[in-house]
């Protein structure tokens, strides 16, 4: 034992010795493009897919930089193999002189290789941009395995090519363009970087080019992809030229398509801004709700939005709220922007100088007088537009009161549940079948799909410490749905009237009424999906339920196998062929059938399979990180409002489906 002390103390002197020898020998100072190499994820967010498409972005921004200002008509873009990207614009060309300082490198080498370097930090060579720092083509080239630029300046060809941020030569002079010009960027990432799962996704990069097409209605942009990169049947082109000549406009037409919507023509347009820059807008009201929100700056795109935003949405409820009192709705006066535009269709494109954004991905505009600049431009026309179009502006004008009115009940009946809650005079859903047990321990509340096999399972369960409550069909999907629309849902105020601890800022573990919370759907995709939308519901307004482990999903069977007397479940296809091969290794006399939903299992069947404690399955529901995406972010993706994020879900892991349940 005294032996072992002295190993660890001898081990403990050591360590202490060690960090003692802290110098200044150890402060590594990071030359060119090196920061980039060493940690990416400050320059491009991460090593992941989204992180490998924005280097393509940033080659994108600059030759779309070239046509916002005038130089340049056309682009392409090009994946090819080896994963070799390719963009070409017919602008300018990159300065290929010597820089004045540095005059032993031409302006091009120094662009490549020194961060914070170009022409975007004052007005000179461009009025507008959406490269600010300097620091996009030099990124692209420190994270390329291979890099090769070619410019025509004057009428002449020149040439250099790079390794992992390093040139092979200097710049080389090939000789007469001929009726060639601007700038031509290919590229191959670097795998030591980027991990080899990580590809080039074509259907992303020709949404890429295409929306950027649709944000300048002047330039045309030819996608191109080899033949064999593209997936048999995923419906992308090799090659297709994108030009849309009435801009964002054309973006709505293809998002609405064949959709009915409140007013039939969008209110779009363009305007200048005061002290220069220009606004482009375009905005919809579909009938069915399902909303979409798109805004940019200088072609960027801002996911998480931002000041101009904040602008469009003070323009529009305004807008609204005067023509309301010129009408004299005084209910007009009740809406809020999120009734307004909850389930509109929403398209704003900003030039400005020098914007702000939140981080070098840029996925939020913070530049403070972008909201008084969109503002100012909307408010007025979009006041005008509406007297331009009376009867339609009144009908979308009692469509959004009758929101606002929803979501003023919703919120009165969440105070009512809190009320409620508080001095615990639940007056509980009449469809609930509660339990008799006066504790919460050991109890469980079974919420069921349907009618039918609510009473099954009222049938089977134990009366003591099994609750049943049915739901009827597909619940709201909290994700996309308006607040007020939640607020007059009646099943899911049901559920929160039974469950008794509340919703969002009102919610308390305390009071919850159960220990555990099951959802049990039947075992096909409708059940899926209704599960998909309770665990939205739960996720969005009562998180600490799942954070503490209440929440479960039961595990009914799809199918019975039997034979001479022996009874088996299976859980799904899988499931069945297993047992086929074990159970019933060799029998041909096995009877399968297939449940059509719980409402088909007799009571019994339903308890011993799914509801019984001692012989059921249950999995418990948990917030973990899904490859590398927090939980908010794949209800966001998988059940908000945007329809983009789900289709790239479904292309993203569309190869990983096996068998459908159609």
């Amino acid at each position: 034992m005294a032996d072992l002390l002295d190993r660890l103390e001898a081990a403990r002197g050591s360590a202490r010795a060690a960090s003692e020898e802290y110098t200044a020998a150890d402060i590594e100072v990071l030359e060119g493009l090196e920061p980039v190499r060493r940690r990416p994820g400050m320059y491009i967010g991460g090593i992941d897919e989204r992180a490998l498409h924005h280097l393509v972005a940033e080659l994108l921004d600059n030759a779309m930089d070239e046509a916002v200002a005038g130089y340049a008509r056309r682009i392409e873009l090009e994946l090819g193999l080896e994963e070799r990207i390719t963009v070409r614009d017919d602008g300018r060309g990159i300065p290929v002189e010597p820089h004045p300082k540095f005059p032993d490198k031409s302006a091009l080498e120094v662009i490549l290789t020194r961060l914070h370097s170009g022409g975007k930090f004052s007005a000179k060579a461009y009025t507008t941009s959406g490269g600010l720092h300097g620091v996009g083509l030099s990124v692209v080239n420190a994270l390329a395995e291979e890099l090769e630029v070619e410019v025509v300046r004057s009428g002449v060809l020149w040439r250099q090519r790079y390794r992992r941020g390093e040139p092979l030569a200097p710049i080389e002079r090939v000789g007469p363009a001929g009726e060639r010009r601007g700038t031509v960027v290919s590229f191959v990432p670097d795998r030591s970087i980027f991990p080899q799962t990580v590809r080039f996704r074509p259907e992303i990069l020709r949404q890429m080019a295409r929306s950027k097409a649709y944000l300048f209605r002047g330039v045309r942009i030819l996608w191109r992809c080899d033949p064999a990169l593209v997936e048999p049947g995923s419906g992308v082109p090799t090659e297709e030229l994108f030009h849309f000549p009435r801009g964002l406009e054309d973006f709505l037409e293809n998002l609405l398509a064949e959709r009915e919507r409140l007013i039939e023509e969008p209110f779009a347009g363009e305007a200048e801004l005061e002290g220069g820059g220009r606004l482009a807008w375009a905005i919809a009201w579909p009938a069915d709700e399902q909303g979409y929100a798109g805004y940019y700056c200088n072609t960027v795109p801002t996911p998480a939005g931002g000041t101009h935003e904040t602008g469009l949405r003070s323009a529009i409820v305004k807008g609204l709220r005067t023509h309301g009192e010129r009408l004299g709705n005084k209910k007009a006066s009740l809406l809020t922007a999120d009734d307004a535009l909850g389930g509109a269709v929403v398209l704003l494109s900003l030039f400005m100088r020098e914007p702000q954004f939140q981080g070098q991905t840029k996925d939020r505009l913070v530049s403070p007088e972008a909201a008084r600049l969109v503002e100012a431009a909307l408010k007025d026309r979009f006041e005008l537009w509406l007297g331009a179009h009376p009867a339609e502006a009144t009908r979308l004008l009692d469509a959004l009161v009758a929101r606002a009115e929803e979501r003023l009940a919703r919120r009165r009946a969440r105070d009512e549940v809190a009320r409620k809650t508080a001095t615990r005079k639940l007056r509980l859903p009449g469809k609930l079948a509660d339990c008799t047990r006066e504790g919460r321990e050991g109890t469980e509340l079974f919420i069921v799909e349907g009618d039918s096999a609510g009473g099954s399972a009222k049938q089977a369960r134990d009366r003591e410490t099994q609750a049943i409550l049915p739901v009827r069909g597909k619940i709201l999907n909290v994700a996309s749905a308006s607040v007020d629309r939640l607020a007059a849902n009646k099943e899911l105020q049901d559920l929160v009237t039974a469950l008794g601890c509340g919703t969002g800022k009102h919610f308390r573990l305390s009071d919850l009424r159960y220990e555990k919370i099951i959802v049990m759907t039947d075992a096909d995709v409708d059940g899926a999906h209704i599960a998909a939308l309770l665990l939205t519901f739960f996720f969005r307004e009562m998180r600490p339920l799942i954070e503490n482990g209440h929440l479960y999903l039961a595990q009914p069977p799809l199918f019975r196998l039997a034979a001479k007397g022996k009874i088996v479940y299976a859980r799904d296809e899988r499931d069945r062929d297993r047992l086929l091969a074990t159970v019933f290794k060799g029998r041909k006399d096995v009877e399968i059938s297939r449940f059509k939903g719980l409402g088909e299992m007799n009571p019994q069947q339903l308890k011993e399979t799914t509801m019984d404690p001692r012989r059921r399955q249950l999995l418990q529901v948990r917030l973990d990180d899904v490859d590398g995406r927090s939980p908010a972010d794949l209800v966001e993706r998988l059940m908000g409002r945007r329809p983009e994020t789900r289709l790239a879900f479904i292309q993203e892991h569309a190869a990983l489906v096996r068998d459908l349940d159609i």
